[in-house]
Formats: C-alpha cells, sequence, structure tokens
C-alpha cells in the first residue's frame, strides 16, 4: 500500500514532453468535440479494468452502485468534471500515466513523430487522449482514488511545463477529471451540445453516461393537474444520455425484425426497412463484429462522389468514424452498417486509421461477407435479389474493373437482358451459357442506348436465324465493364457488331467472297461516295433482312462509348467504321443492274449515302446531314409515286 504525502509536490515535464503535449492540443485532432470522446473511452476502460480485476479480488468492490460515467457541468464554476466509479490511481500512477507521454522513449517517439506526421500507433497508451482535455481548457484537475486503496489524490496542470499532485479527500474509488473550461469553450457546459456529442461519439458504450438535468415543472394537485398560478418549481432528475444499445453486441437469436430495422433507419436516413440483414462475429486472425444493411431503395446521392459512404467504424464502442473508406469499396457505397473491433489500431488522435495488415483483412472479410450474402440471395431468392439489381447493379458493375481479387464473383452477380428474353427480364452469365448450345464457342454480345435499339438492330438477323441468344449491354459502365471481361468460364466475349464474326457457315462464306470478286467495281464507286465516314464497303455475313450496317473493328469503339466521351465534354478518339450491305438485298441488286448500265450514275452515289444514313439511324445515331437524306428520301417518294 503507497505510504500518504502530505505534501504538494511540483514536477516538471521533459522538454520532448512538452513539445509532443503542443502536438497533442494543437495538432492532432481536427474536431474539439473529440476529448468528450477520449475522456468517456477512458473512463470505461477504467470501469472494464475493475470488472476485471474483482473476478479474483471481490474486495475490490467496496458498494454495489451501479457502473456508471457521470458528467457534471457548473456553469458558475465554469468547469466541467467527467467522473466514473472504475480502478482509479495512486500516487504513483498519476504520476507515471499522466506524467509521461510515451514512456517507451520520448525522444525517440518525437522522431518517429516528424517522420510520419500523426501516423503514430499510440492509442494503446494512456495519455495521449487525455491530453486532448487541453483543447478546451485551460487547466485540468483529475482527482482519483484506486479501488481498494484508502488515499486519494489532485493532479493537476496547465498543460504547459508542469504539474503538481497532492493529497485530497475522494470519498470513494473512480476517477473525477474536472476541466477548467477556456472562455471561449463555455459552450461544452450546455445541455445540448452535451447531449448531441454522446449521441454521436458514445451513444453504444456499454456503462451509462448519466447527467444531473434541472428542470422548471409547475406543482400539481392531488389528481395530477396543474395548479393554477402556481409558482414552477425547479427539479433535478438523473438522466441517462447514451442508449447503451450496441445491437452489433448482441447474438442474432436476441434480436427482433423491428429493431434491426430501427437501428438501420437510425444510422441511415432511410424511412425503409432494408432489403437484408449481414449480422456476424468474425474471429481467428483478426475480430471483429459486423452489422451491415443492403437497403431497399438506392439513394438519391448514389452517384455523388462526395456523398457519405455509409460504414461506422467503432472500437470497442467508441465513435471513430462515419464514412470509413478504408473498409469498404467504392462499388459497395450503398451498403450501410457499423464495424466495431476491440483491437484495431488508429493514430494519435483516433480519426485516421493507420494503413494496417488488420485493416486490410477486416475490409477483406467484409467485401466477402457482402458478397457472399448477394451470391445467396441470387441462389434461393432471385426475386429478391432482381429488386436489388434494379437498384444498384449498374455499382456493382464497378467492382468488375476495379476489385481484380473479387472479379469473378461479381460477373456471377452481374444480369442483363438477352435477345431471347422479354424487355425487363434479366439473365447472368451461367444462364447464358447453360442455354448455349454444344456447337457455340463465344459469347456474343451487342452495345445499345436501349432494349429496344438492340432488339431492332441489324446485326442481330443472322443470329437470330440461326437461333443464337446475345447479350445485351445497355447501360452506359458495361463499356468499362467490358474492358476488364474478355471472357467467362473460357468462353470469349465477341461483340455482334464489330471485326469478322464466324458463325460456322462456310458455303455463306464462300458465296460473299465470290460476290466482293463479282461487285468489285461498284463496291469501288459507291466508297467514293462515303469515303470521309467509311473505310471500307462489303458485303455482311451479318444481314438476312436489311439492307446495311455500320461494323467497327476487333478493337474500335462501339457507339455507347463514343457517346460517353461526349458525355465527358471530350472529343472520341477519330475512328471510320465499315459499311456492310446485304448482297441478297433488292436493292443492291438494282444498283448492280444501274451500275452495268451507266457505272457514272449519279444514283449510285445518292443511293449509297442513303445506305450509309439508314445504317447510321439503325444503330441509334443522326443522318450525317438530316436535311440532304431528308430531300433525298422525298426525291424518292416523288419518283415512286409516278
Amino acid at each position: 500500500m503507497a505510504k500518504e504525502k502530505t505534501a504538494t509536490e511540483h514536477f516538471e515535464f521533459k522538454t520532448e514532453v512538452k513539445q509532443l503535449l503542443d502536438l497533442v492540443i494543437h495538432s492532432l485532432y481536427s474536431h474539439k468535440d473529440i476529448f468528450m470522446r477520449e475522456l468517456i473511452s477512458n473512463a470505461a476502460d477504467a470501469i472494464d479494468r475493475l470488472r476485471f480485476e474483482a473476478l479474483t479480488q471481490p474486495n475490490l468492490l467496496d458498494n454495489k452502485d451501479p457502473w456508471q460515467i457521470k458528467l457534471i457541468a457548473d456553469k458558475e464554476a465554469k468547469t466541467l468534471t467527467i467522473s466514473d466509479n472504475g480502478i482509479g490511481m495512486n500516487h504513483d500512477e498519476l504520476v507515471d500515466h499522466l506524467g509521461t507521454i510515451a514512456k517507451s522513449g520520448t525522444k525517440a517517439f518525437m522522431e518517429q513523430i516528424k517522420k510520419s506526421g500523426d501516423n503514430v500507433n499510440l492509442i494503446g497508451q494512456f495519455g495521449v487522449g487525455f491530453y486532448s482535455a487541453f483543447m478546451v481548457a485551460d487547466t485540468v484537475s483529475v482527482i482519483s482514488r484506486k479501488a481498494g486503496e484508502p488515499l486519494s489524490h489532485r493532479w493537476t496542470s496547465t498543460g504547459e511545463g508542469s504539474f503538481e499532485i497532492m493529497p485530497d479527500k475522494k470519498e470513494s474509488r473512480g476517477t473525477d477529471i474536472v476541466l477548467h473550461l477556456k472562455d471561449e469553450e463555455q459552450n461544452y457546459l450546455n445541455e445540448y451540445t452535451l447531449r448531441q456529442i454522446i449521441k454521436k461519439y458514445s451513444d453504444f458504450v456499454e456503462h451509462a453516461i448519466v447527467m444531473d438535468i434541472e428542470r422548471e415543472e409547475t406543482p400539481k394537485d392531488s389528481e395530477g393537474k396543474d395548479i393554477k398560478d402556481a409558482k414552477p418549481l425547479k427539479t433535478i432528475k438523473q438522466e441517462t444520455l447514451n442508449s447503451q444499445k450496441a445491437l452489433w453486441t448482441k447474438a442474432k437469436s436476441e434480436i427482433k425484425e423491428d429493431e434491426y430495422a430501427a437501428f438501420y433507419k437510425h444510422i441511415s436516413n432511410d424511412f425503409q426497412k432494408p432489403l437484408r440483414v449481414i449480422h456476424y462475429s468474425a474471429e481467428g486472425n483478426i475480430e471483429f463484429k459486423a452489422l451491415l444493411f443492403i437497403p431497399e431503395k438506392a439513394p438519391f446521392d448514389l452517384f455523388y462522389p462526395d456523398a457519405v459512404k455509409g460504414i461506422h467504424l467503432y472500437v470497442k464502442r467508441i465513435f471513430i468514424m462515419d464514412d470509413c473508406k478504408k473498409i469498404i469499396p467504392e462499388y459497395l457505397r450503398f451498403v450501410k452498417g457499423v464495424v466495431d473491433s476491440n483491437d484495431l489500431p488508429l493514430n494519435v488522435s483516433r480519426e485516421l486509421l493507420q494503413q494496417d495488415t488488420q485493416l486490410d483483412k477486416i475490409k477483406k472479410n467484409v467485401v466477402g461477407k457482402v458478397l457472399s450474402e448477394l451470391s445467396k440471395m441470387m441462389e434461393k431468392d432471385y426475386p429478391e435479389y432482381l429488386k436489388f439489381y434494379k437498384e444498384f447493379g449498374k455499382v456493382l458493375k464497378e467492382g468488375v474493373h476495379y476489385d481484380y481479387e473479387n472479379k469473378e464473383k461479381l460477373v456471377d452477380l452481374c444480369l442483363y437482358e438477352t435477345s431471347t428474353t422479354t424487355q425487363g427480364e434479366l439473365s447472368s452469365f451461367k444462364q447464358y451459357v447453360d442455354r448455349m448450345s454444344d456447337d457455340q464457342k463465344d459469347i456474343y454480345y451487342l452495345s445499345a442506348e436501349s432494349y429496344a435499339v438492340a432488339l431492332s438492330s441489324p446485326h442481330l438477323e443472322m443470329f437470330r436465324q440461326k437461333g443464337i441468344e446475345v447479350l445485351f449491354m445497355c447501360d452506359p459502365i458495361d463499356e468499362w465493364f467490358l474492358n476488364s471481361v474478355s471472357e467467362y468460364k473460357g468462353k470469349k466475349l465477341k461483340a455482334i457488331d464489330k471485326g469478322d464474326i464466324e458463325l460456322g457457315d462456310e458455303k455463306k462464306k464462300e458465296d460473299i467472297a465470290e460476290k466482293q470478286k463479282e461487285y468489285k467495281g461498284l463496291l469501288g464507286i459507291m466508297l467514293t461516295a462515303v469515303s470521309d465516314d467509311v473505310k471500307e464497303i462489303r458485303f455482311s455475313t451479318r444481314l438476312t433482312d436489311s439492307a446495311s450496317c455500320l461494323v467497327a473493328d476487333e478493337f474500335g469503339l462501339s457507339k455507347q462509348m463514343e457517346q460517353m466521351f461526349k458525355s465527358m465534354g471530350q472529343e472520341a478518339p477519330a475512328q471510320k467504321k465499315i459499311l456492310e450491305i446485304n448482297p441478297d438485298h433488292t436493292v443492291v441488286f438494282r444498283l448492280k443492274t444501274l451500275f452495268e448500265t451507266d457505272p457514272a450514275a449519279p444514283e449510285i452515289k445518292d443511293y449509297t449515302q442513303l445506305l450509309y444514313n439508314q445504317a447510321l439511324i439503325t444503330e441509334g445515331s443522326k443522318p450525317k446531314d438530316p436535311v440532304a437524306f431528308a430531300k433525298k428520301v422525298s426525291d424518292l417518294m416523288i419518283k415512286a409515286l409516278k
């Protein structure tokens, strides 16, 4: 047992400690409110430590008072006190813990600070968070009595060059931290301010955070009615400021559906119930608890770059941040919820996470769990998954481009309309592959601005005739998706409007080659009419009904990619497409007859331009010269009517 000291003792901080204290007070915290989080966190730790010690030393509990942390705001004295009934500190511990920062070597620690800024792992060393009190107080007193010991002491400092310790007469175990607030920080004595800070940072602390609240109440008669003209009476009642309901710490079997819904609404500001709840505890190399929610509807700011992403990070039930981008990737930004770890390393200010392997493991675990839940939903509750996908499918596709590790899982979760399904009916790559015939080697797709445009595309004609299904890529994000996905389960993805398409019909291929030679002169004249826009004119293996279509090179830009460049205010790289024409179409046969009669006939170029503009329209573009196009169509109508 410590020997009682009767005189006041003075201690000087070392030079390095003064520098460190200045750093903590003036540089490490971007929000002053955080001092309350730090002091309450320390108080909760003191209670937890006593609870543990009392398991083997029950005599440490000198009373049966409930565990609590009490705030006392004294406006006259301009002091704010944070009091706990935890383990407390004796004389030597006050000197050791509050008189020294970074006990492992202050000089070495200061050098580390200079090298890496504030990104230093100090959160486990008592005293760093405590000194944040000097951001709002010009003097701090700590009155403490250790459990099981009769003596108490008062530690006092202005946070400058020294501190002092003297005997005190605290009657019960625990610690009172008294902040003598600076004149400009008197708002921390207001009930409303304190309630808001507790709600934000310490609402889920296990122990009650209480405060005496003064109210004026009108006296009531024996029937409970207000007494008319009676002078209001002042009453003081102790109220608990925090909810203490850290839902994620409970077993799933103990939580009702409406409790999950209420908690989701509390953290998300959403008025609807969540579509899915993911509640689990991770154990092993990294331990944490997670309570995650998949919303039913996409928020209005889903595509806003500065929108809050929604994962709240807690350490030991103490709030750290509400937009933890390092735990959830951008493409899962719709996920809301809480992650709570007991041993996650933070920097000095607790405001920014270090680049730590444990953090990477948490992220990997959370992402894996969310994708697993989506996969399970897709497999066992497909209608529910469709509801999710129609709201969040676009952002899910972003992950295919950015998350290489989970690319295959994400591709399996992506859905598309196809040439054989009705509008709004979606299929996965797996479902498409399962429907493929044995002789189909590749997966075919078509990029278009909508299902209707894709379905009417002339590029589909031969595929439709042969009964080959084509995936429709109608989201702008699909272009980025396709940059990252070139095959699925060993089958290549091929655009039906790019390059040559081999559909296994050798005889047709030979016939086309023969006609290409036969019509060589006509095709040469036709090319001169559209050479500014077209690099080649050739006969098509794709067309069965339409007269013409435009085809890009195998690695050329699709129409959708060109539009995406324009929407971003950028010029798309210059490219000329190939004009394919149907060798069996009547228009082509008549052009050949005209060419054989008069190779210089101006109508050949006019009709070629019409075929080119027709191909532009069928791909969803405008004619190059709408006025000239309309005039040529009118001239044709006049000739036909004659």
